[in-house]
């Protein structure tokens, strides 16, 4: 036991509670910014199994805040490069990787294997899915979101707590991502610690769950502020009654006759409607290209022009599309209302 003697020895811990976390599971949904971090900490605290799950790829602008990986990882699997980094530091732990998105279809089948679920995305509509699934498997879940300095941290459904939904009954239309507002790495890194800390007091059943609270802090300010949240049944109840509610926001484009290709997620809100709008994730660019249009101009989007301009560059170099325009500024920019 010296792996973990400098933890055994606290009283919150001690032998029977390194076998608590010896026989504990705990999901991990987004190995980014957050998760990162948080799994680092778990993996080193002696967590029996812990699930790493992501459908993205390492890419260059991660490698400032996504301390996992290395420059060699760019392109490759997340979830797989996670694990193998993991192994290295603990090989006593479990991991289980998911090279998928959270969806509606395996969210609920996913979550009730584990004991804990970590929140490490950074976006609504999948926050949203991970609250419902956790309150129809009955789990709590550790909720994290960043905003250029600012960060929140609340725990979500344990012990009948509040839920997400308790807090943010609906979601706003447009994501708020590193990728348009920037961040500096240490403060996922803070988060995604704080993270950890909490799903290792609901392991070992000690100290103050953050349940029931919301925590605000900003870094450059250096100052924190916790504040009450309080549980509302009704939303609790819809959930229960009516199964995951996912959150599709449609909206219409401005110009409808227009060839448009929309490189984002199939998960990223909102939804354009219309005939001529492709929809081809980044990962799928390669496989789909064959989909675009390639005698009429079409307008490519994400969420913040950045992602879009990158797939014009690859479709281009790498298939000869020579019609692509970048639509500067996002989806924001091309719908109404």
């Amino acid at each position: 036991m010296s792996r973990y003697d400098r933890q055994i020895k606290l009283k919150e811990v001690g032998l029977e509670g390194q076998e608590k976390l010896r026989n504990a599971k705990v999901l991990i949904v987004g190995v980014g910014g957050l998760g990162c971090p948080a799994a680092m900490y778990l993996t080193g605290a002696g967590v029996g199994k812990i699930g790493l799950m992501d459908h993205d790829k390492v890419d260059m602008s991660n490698l400032h805040r996504q301390v996992l990986f290395h420059e060699s990882d760019v392109g490759k699997s997340k979830a797989v490069v996670a694990k193998e980094r993991l192994e290295k530091q603990n090989s006593e732990v479990q991991f289980e990787v998911f090279e998928a998105p959270l969806t509606v279809d395996n969210a609920e089948d996913i979550i009730k294997q584990y004991d804990v679920i970590l929140d490490g995305t950074d976006n609504f509509e999948t926050k949203y899915l991970l609250n419902d699934a956790c309150i129809l498997a009955d789990k709590p879940w550790v909720f994290a979101s960043i905003y250029k300095n600012e960060g929140q941290l609340s725990v979500f459904n344990y012990q009948n707590g509040p839920t997400y939904r308790c807090v943010f009954p609906k979601s706003t239309r447009q994501n708020i991502s590193c990728e348009a507002t920037g961040v500096l790495g240490v403060l996922p890194g803070i988060l995604g610690t704080l993270q950890a800390a909490e799903v290792l007091k609901m392991i070992l059943g000690v100290g103050e769950v953050l349940s029931c609270k919301l925590k605000l802090i900003n870094m450059m300010q250096g100052s924190e502020q916790t504040i009450k949240i309080n549980k509302r049944p009704e939303e609790v109840e819809k959930i229960c009654k009516n199964g995951i509610s996912p959150v599709y926001i449609d909206c219409d484009l401005k110009n409808k006759e227009q060839w448009y290709l929309d490189v984002r997620e199939v998960f990223e809100q909102p939804k354009p409607k219309g005939k001529k709008v492709l929809s081809i994730p980044m990962n799928d660019l390669t496989s789909r290209y064959r989909e675009i249009p390639e005698n009429q101009e079409v307008f490519v989007f994400c969420q913040s022009g950045k992602r879009s301009k990158n797939a014009i560059e690859i479709l281009k170099n790498e298939f000869g599309f020579h019609n692509l325009k970048n639509v500067e500024g996002g989806i924001e920019t091309i719908i109404d209302g």
